[in-house]
């Protein structure tokens, strides 16, 4: 019997993965050595009081996220990395890191009460590194992530040291959906996924350079956007060219249809030079790419994953800056 690779498949189908970037709040990213079991914080590493607060938060369905996360040097060292990862407010480029440095992985749980609850601890760091960047590696979730995260994490360390990068990170991560996309990445502190990644588009992504149709097929979304709205997003990306990833932004869903298949959504962004500018785009359900997909390795079923595309994009406001 034929192994069936879901991410094998989507490339197959050539399926379109714009759109399929989560949005949460808060991404909270854990130290922990692997292996790491189906349900990561299930793994032998992860302590009782840990796994209760990740059962808790997600009963009360707030908007966070937890991850597992570990380097070539997990197993070895006497501490735990904690980061924080927590979406601003309007216009933003992203998320604000706040890092910890705990003495083990039993104080995770306390750390994270008290940031939950607005108390300050001792164990917050000033960071010298500006951005970390998620592979998703967890191969007991879904085979694709071992299959093609564990080389692509692999060549992926000797490509930021060719590049001399030394104030980025990058992590083995649990499972943060989209395996059909393997080897898929977030990239903190923007929150921006991508999937189907070589070396060559990675190194794009690293120096914001080279041709920005790239990012066509490997660009997943803008986490701090609602799905559809990453969509429109991409568009302006591709108009806009590298600068883009200078610039600020926020959106929203003004209006949609009753089955989902119209979207009315809107885009505010920030120039660095204090220039605002709104566009509105007409979603549309595409019936080309809107097809039946296994979204996983071991997915009995077909699911249709809905599409869209951008119909009509339009200038609503531009406001220049202006300097007294």
């Amino acid at each position: 019997m034929n192994k069936f690779f879901c991410a094998d498949n989507s490339r197959v189908i050539q399926e379109d993965i714009i759109g399929s970037a989560t949005n949460y709040q808060t991404y909270i990213l854990v130290e922990c050595p692997t292996p790491w079991v189906y349900e990561a914080f299930n793994s032998k590493w992860v302590p009782d009081n840990l796994r209760n607060l990740v059962e808790d938060v997600n009963r009360a369905q707030l908007p966070i996220r937890f991850l597992l996360i570990a380097n070539d040097q997990s197993h070895k060292i006497e501490q735990t990395t904690l980061l924080i990862y927590q979406q601003q407010e309007g216009l933003s480029n992203g998320y604000r890191k706040q890092e910890f440095k705990l003495p083990n992985i039993e104080k995770v749980a306390g750390v994270v009460n008290k940031w939950l609850a607005g108390v300050s601890n001792d164990y917050e760091i000033e960071s010298t590194m500006s951005r970390d960047i998620l592979v998703c590696t967890h191969g007991s979730h879904d085979q694709c992530c071992a299959r093609y995260g564990n080389p692509f994490y692999f060549h992926a360390q000797n490509t930021i040291s060719n590049l001399q990068l030394n104030n980025l990170r990058i992590w083995r991560s649990s499972h943060f959906g989209g395996h059909r996309f393997a080897p898929t990445i977030i990239d903190f502190p923007e929150g921006r996924y991508y999937g189907l990644l070589d070396q060559d588009t990675f190194k794009s992504i690293l120096m914001y350079t080279g041709n920005i149709q790239y990012l066509h097929k490997i660009y997943r979304g803008w986490g701090i956007l609602p799905n559809p709205l990453q969509i429109l997003e991409k568009e302006l990306m591709l108009r806009l060219g590298w600068d883009w990833f200078k610039y600020k932004a926020t959106g929203k869903i003004l209006e949609k249809s009753l089955d989902n298949h119209t979207i009315l959504g809107e885009l505010n962004f920030e120039q660095p030079s204090g220039a605002l500018y709104t566009y509105q785009a007409k979603l549309i359900k595409d019936e080309v790419k809107t097809q039946p997909v296994k979204v996983s390795c071991h997915a009995l079923q077909e699911t249709i994953c809905l599409k869209y595309t951008v119909s009509n994009l339009w200038l609503v406001a531009k406001k220049v800056a202006t300097y007294s």
